[in-house]
């Protein structure tokens, strides 16, 4: 699994002018998953995404976590974050998951997230054309790869 994680003010999910999904305060977390993925990849990720200690205590300092702070997460999957770009100038998506595969992935995924934070996380539309929008905070943006926990 890959994640692109965004401290943000606030970011929302539009699906065909509708407003989906919504939050304030909190983390926008892009999520790619393979068909390597395992239920391990996903305890992994959700625990460390809701612990990322990259929210400012009162010194400024980035030091407290989603948890600590009571903020909310909003998850959208992307296969984009498996682009192969090593030949020409079209990327290959041939490591992005199948859609069997992937889609009970980024719901085990978001389950998780839920869990771990003790609330409800807000997400996307797994294969519709959306519209992120989003005020990044900082701004600070983290890239995640559970192949590459080191």
């Amino acid at each position: 699994m890959r994640a692109v994680i965004q401290r943000v003010s606030h970011a929302s999910v539009t699906i065909d002018g509708s407003v989906k999904s919504k939050i304030e305060h909190g983390l926008l977390v892009l999520l790619g998953c393979e068909n390597a993925d395992t239920q391990e990849d996903i305890d992994w990720l959700s625990k460390k995404i809701a612990n990322l200690r990259i929210f400012n205590d009162d010194e400024g300092v980035m030091n407290r976590s989603l948890l600590d702070v009571g903020g909310e997460a909003l998850v959208v999957s992307q296969f984009t974050l498996w682009a192969s770009y090593k030949k020409g100038n079209r990327p290959s998506y041939l490591r992005a998951g199948s859609h069997e595969i992937t889609v009970p992935l980024y719901e085990h995924f978001c389950k998780a997230m839920s869990e771990q934070l003790g609330k409800p996380v807000q997400t996307g539309e797994f294969g519709a054309d959306m519209k992120v929008e989003l005020l990044n905070d900082g701004p600070v943006t983290i890239c995640m790869d559970t192949k590459n926990k080191e």
